[in-house]
Parts: structure tokens; sequence; C-alpha cells
């Protein structure tokens, strides 16, 4: 079978989107202006503009492949259709998680006929290009570099390594940013009204719509899906004139998930998070958990989450158990790696090693006793024999005279004032005597001895 039997296209080089289709690919925009929440793409004059401008000249101005970068439901294979569509394009889709190199090398090689023959060029759109082999890669460079086709790649990791170097070389890299709530609220909104959506047969009440778009979290393909399930909830069985109302009560059931009490721009979302720090810093790994539940079942950006779990592994742990902040940095990295719902084990992970670590705040405490000395004035000149000495002329003025180098002292302890002499004798740091910090606050009393000497 020839692999453009597969898909029915429209005139316009987009997959015909029948009655059938689900709501999300019957409210793919039509038209760059209809595309949500990606304005820094969109400006006239941007790569992304040129590459869908109609023309010779445009084509030869546009970049051949382009690399979008983006969480799920930002858009990514929506531009893609657009760069077939709105040039006149023929589109061809792969996934990297189906096809192989033979698939690849079939749609070039197709490509090429057709543009041997007079025919349009192709868009070659390839969903999760980082489930594509290192060798499946490579197989795209000569029809990159030799125009074969327009390569239009989509990936939800970081493209720096899950793209090969060549490829990303040759590539225009887009990032695609998380939709924000009144970006996703339109698009609902939209299709409720929409002749192509669900064209004023259902409305949706405020509260159901709130519940909606917390479920969504910002994926615009899970806020539609969601509402087409509500309202064939709300409309089977509905025989009243006039349109199906779709409450809260209706969106429950079509996810069968439970309405949170819990405002993302409200007290809410404050008071959960605030109870949620709190927990951690009282060792209570159960109401940690508890409140991390909250968040993830209300639809909270996973990252807001990694960064208060970050933040409580410095202000709370400290010194008194260095690796915790370790998790929480790795955790957060892997919430941006693999996003939800399997970051919610990472969130958990790095909840349970903060909430059960030994607990000091004493570095926290120490960095704002030194930014209180320094906003009140006490500052002081540097001492001599710690100036930069290594200009011309510097000798000559005392800087660097009488310094010692730690290294060639014992222990690497050199007895000498480092502070200036407004503040000689200032302790800020005052560990204590949980964790790892106790054997900190044993090492510290010694060389504290050794520089009182100095």
């Amino acid at each position: 079978m020839d692999l453009f039997d597969a898909a029915v296209t429209t005139d316009a080089g987009l997959p015909a989107a029948g009655d059938g289709a689900p709501l999300a690919v019957r409210m793919r925009p039509r038209t760059l202006d209809e595309v949500a929440g990606q304005g820094h793409l969109l400006a006239p004059g941007s790569p992304l503009r040129r590459l869908v401008a109609p023309g010779e000249e445009a084509r030869r101005a546009a970049p051949s492949s382009v690399v979008l970068w983006g969480p799920p439901g930002t858009g990514k294979t929506t531009l893609a259709y657009l760069v077939a569509a709105v040039a006149g394009r023929r589109f061809v889709e792969l996934s990297g998680v189906t096809s192989g190199v033979k698939d690849v090398r079939a749609v070039v090689e197709d490509a090429r006929r057709v543009l041997a023959t007079g025919g349009p060029e192709t868009v070659l759109f390839i969903d999760e290009v980082h489930r594509f082999s290192s060798t499946q890669q490579d197989a795209l460079l000569p029809s990159v570099e030799n125009r074969w086709v327009t390569l239009v790649a989509a990936t939800t990791e970081n493209p720096s390594f899950s793209v090969v170097s060549p490829l990303l070389s040759r590539s225009l890299l887009l990032t695609l940013r998380p939709l924000g709530t009144e970006d996703v609220r339109m698009l609902v909104r939209r299709a409720v009204d929409d002749d192509r959506g669900l064209a004023g047969a259902v409305t949706l009440d405020e509260d159901a719509e709130e519940h909606l778009l917390r479920l969504a979290g910002g994926d615009a393909r899970k806020a539609l899906t969601i509402l087409e399930a509500a309202a064939g909830a709300a409309l089977d069985g509905h025989r009243d004139p006039g349109p199906a109302a779709v409450d809260l009560a209706t969106v429950e059931r079509a996810v069968d998930t439970a309405a949170v009490r819990y405002d993302r721009a409200g007290d809410q979302h404050y008071d959960v998070a605030s109870a949620f720090i709190k927990s951690m810093r009282g060792s209570d790994v159960d109401a940690a958990l508890h409140y991390l539940a909250r968040m993830v079942v209300a639809g909270e950006d996973p990252r807001f989450i990694a960064r208060r779990i970050v933040i409580a592994a410095s202000e709370e742990v400290g010194m008194a158990d260095p690796s915790a902040l370790q998790t929480a940095v790795a955790a957060a990295q892997a919430v941006q790696l693999i996003g939800m719902p399997e970051a919610r084990i990472v969130l958990a992970e790095a909840v349970v090693h903060v909430a059960t670590a030994p607990k000091s705040n004493a570095s926290y405490a120490a960095i704002d006793a030194a930014i209180a000395d320094v906003r009140a004035g006490r500052i002081g000149a540097v001492p001599a024999h710690l100036r930069d000495a290594h200009y011309a002329g510097a000798e000559r003025i005392g800087h660097g005279a009488g310094y010692r180098y730690a290294h060639d002292e014992p222990h690497a302890v050199a007895a000498q004032q480092y502070l200036p002499d407004e503040l000689r004798g200032a302790r800020y740091y005052a560990p204590s005597d949980r964790g790892y910090e106790r054997q900190v606050a044993e090492r510290l009393a010694r060389i504290r001895e050794v520089l009182d000497q100095g």
C-alpha cells in the first residue's frame, strides 16, 4: 500500500477531520493566527512564519529542518500540519515509536519522485523523534541537506540529549512554551461554540470549566479530550430543547476524578503549598505526601512543586544532609525530562528524602545574618594581603604582601585574617549537632581555633 493511502487529506494538505474525528483533531488550528500560547514563535518575519509562507522565494529563505521541543499538548503536531497546509505542501507523518529506517527511506524516495515530476514539496513530520535511534536519525541527514523534504521533528525531551548532533546542527530549534490557563480556556470555549467542535450543543458551567482546566494542566489536547467526554455524558439522554449543561459533576463522572478544593491562583494554592513545606520541615513524611498528592491531583505545575522541594532541601535540611539538595535538584531535572504522570514518582522520592532527613537551617540563617551586616553598612576594607596582586604595581602598594597559601599549611588552614577589620571575629554560621552537620561543627571548631591565631 502506498504510504499516502493510509490517510485522507484535504486540498490544503491536512489530514481530513471528519465528524467522527476526536474533538482535539477537529479543533486543530487552520491558520497560525489560531495557534494559542506561542506568540514568541509567531512574530512577523520569524523563522516559523517564513517556513509556512508560500512561494519559491520564501521556500529558499526558510529552514529545511525544524525541531519542535515542548511539553505535550502545546501544538507541536499542529504547527507541523500548518507548515504543510499554508504553503500547499504534501504532508507525511511518521512516529518515532513505530517507524524505522525503511519507512524514512520510502518517504524520502517518494518525495524525490514527486519533486522530480514537478510536484509539491513534502513535509515529513516525525513525532517523538527522541524514540529514533542514532542510526535512524542519521538516515534523515541526506534528505535534510538536499532539501528533498522539509523535516519537522517533534520531541518532549531536551534535544541536546535526544537528537544526534549532526541533525540538531542542521535544524532550527523552536521551543514551545507550556500553555497558560487562559490559553487553554480560550481553546475550550472555542470548541464549545465552533461549528467544527460542539457547535453550541452544550454549555460549560464555571466551576466545571475551572476543574477541567486544572485537570488539563496546560495540555490543550487533554483539555479538549476531557471536554468531549463530558459533553458526551451530558448529551446522552438529553431531550430538552436547548443545549445540555456540563456541570462539575458531569466533568467528574467523565474523567472519574473527584474535584479537589484547590485554586491555583487563590488561597488554597498558598495554603496547600505552605502546609507542604511545613510538613517537610516538621519531618512528617506522611503529611508531606498528602499535600503533594493534593497538588498533583489538582493539576499543579510539577515544576512549581519541584522548586519548593529544592528550596526546602536547602532551607530546612542544609548541611545536616547535603545529599538532600542533590536529590531535589535531580528530581527537578527529571520532572523537566519526563513530565507527568511519571514525574509524581520522582517528586515523591524527593519529598521522602527531604522530610525524613535531619534538619538544620544554619546555612539559611548564616547567609541572612551576613546580608544583614552588609545592608547595615558593616563592610570594611578587604585586608591588604587578600587583595589582587596579579597586575603591575600591585606589590608596590602592598597588595598580597604576607599572604599565606593555605595548601602549604598544616591541614590546609592558614592562620591569617580573612574578614575585614570591622568584622573580625564575626560568627555567621553556627552548625547544629544533627546529621552530617555534627561532623562539620567539630571540624569548624578546630579551623576557627587556627584562624583566630592569625
